[in-house]
């Protein structure tokens, strides 16, 4: 029968394999994912989780290594221990590089985002150019037509004061006229001799 502390060692090398195979599924599984930033931060946490876990167990290995009674079998187990922290190392890097990816991720979606807004506020500002351009045009139009109107005012206004002359004149005209025949006749009546 296997001593407790064998079946702890052996238990311990178990779960350090399976969180293995987890971390690197999880890092495959960030590798392959193009979803929204919500779905790869939750794979991120996960593979955070599991390594915690892994640490932990490695360290419990370590612990088992160190209270090994045989000199032989507890440098078997720390060459193991040792051999599972350097791995953990290199998957820490890959952590490491799936934390860089999430994070330039959330950056170019922010980007993205900026992009966004920016262009639509680009095309509010083209409709209200576009729209501003039609109330010039529209104004532009408007004042064309009333400087028409003006013209042609001003044309009837100096045509009737050109008309009032007329009139005038032909009046102090008429007057001259009237008075002559009234002094003719007062003349002609008053002194007819002369």
């Amino acid at each position: 029968m296997a001593a407790p502390q064998d079946v702890h060692v052996r238990i311990c090398n178990q779960e350090i394999v399976k969180f293995d195979l987890e971390v690197k599924a999880l890092i495959q599984d960030i590798r392959d994912c193009s979803g929204p930033l919500s779905a790869l931060t939750e794979l991120n946490t996960k593979v955070k989780e599991k390594f915690q876990q892994l640490r932990h167990r490695i360290q419990e290995l370590e612990q088992s290594a160190k209270e090994q009674d045989k000199e032989s079998e507890k440098q078997i187990l720390l060459q193991e221990v040792e051999n599972h922290k350097k791995q953990m190392l290199r998957k820490t890097a890959k952590e490491s590089l799936a934390q860089t990816s999430s994070t330039i991720t959330e950056s170019l979606m922010g980007i993205s985002r900026m992009m966004s807004q920016q262009v639509q506020q680009s095309e509010e500002a083209m409709q209200t150019l576009v729209n501003s351009s039609r109330t010039i045009l529209d104004a532009n139009e408007e004042f064309k037509s009333m400087s028409g109107t003006i013209q042609l005012g001003r044309k009837l206004i100096t045509k009737y004061n050109r008309r009032e002359l007329t009139d005038k004149l032909l009046i102090f005209l008429a007057l001259a006229l009237f008075l002559a025949t009234v002094l003719y006749i007062v003349k002609k009546r008053l002194f007819p001799f002369l």
